[in-house]
């Protein structure tokens, strides 16, 4: 595809400002614009994420946007994985303690099931897919991961979701949430999945 000349819209598919501003710093090819749905005066899409791993509920929100709107579309999936919860959140991540959970709840309930898992055992990771379709339907997918291990005390006011607990490996002593917003992008699991998104679109 190249970095193209003229304007290319891409529609992306969240009403997430803070993952907005994590896309459009990370792909910042000339003449591109990433708007949402609410920026062109339409409601968001209400897609339902039924696929069961994070490539799946990428792959949906994507489609599903490139076809409402016309456009080429952009959507991620992602979500954190604890190690002594085998796994959960998973891709339940945004909704694990109730369909309208605040980033609050979710982070509530983390700390609540760790509360007898020591410092040490801990382990987590953010992981990331995004899908890119253009406006001929042709997909590219990307994958990202952030390893790191969960607090006991929320920090920092910058991020989203589970950030004020997440304590990245690649930043000893420091959360998520409390890192510059590149500072953020060079070690996230989405980051590292847009960078290599990319670099792809980038060679086509």
């Amino acid at each position: 595809m190249g970095e193209p000349g003229g304007l290319t819209r891409v529609i992306v598919a969240t009403s997430n400002a803070g993952k907005l501003a994590e896309i459009r710093n990370a792909l910042d090819f000339p003449g591109w614009e990433f708007v949402t749905a609410a920026e062109l005066g339409a409601e968001a899409l209400d897609v339902a994420e039924t696929g069961e791993t994070f490539e799946a509920n990428a792959r949906l929100k994507a489609h599903a946007y490139a076809e409402a709107f016309g456009l080429p579309a952009l959507a991620d999936d992602s979500g954190l994985e604890v190690d002594a919860l085998d796994g959960e959140p998973g891709v339940y991540s945004s909704r694990w303690a109730g369909a309208d959970a605040t980033d609050a709840h979710n982070n509530t309930k983390l700390l609540a099931e760790l509360e007898d898992v020591p410092a040490g055992t801990r382990t987590a990771r953010f992981r990331s897919v995004v899908v890119f379709v253009d406006a001929g339907g042709s997909e590219v997918m990307a994958h990202g991961a952030c390893e790191g291990a969960i607090g006991f005390v929320p920090k920092g006011s910058g991020g989203f979701g589970y950030d004020p607990l997440f304590e990245p490996v690649a930043t000893p002593g420091r959360t998520m949430a409390e890192l510059e917003l590149a500072e953020k992008n060079a070690i996230s699991h989405r980051g590292v999945a847009l960078r290599a998104l990319r670099d792809e679109l980038a060679s086509r």
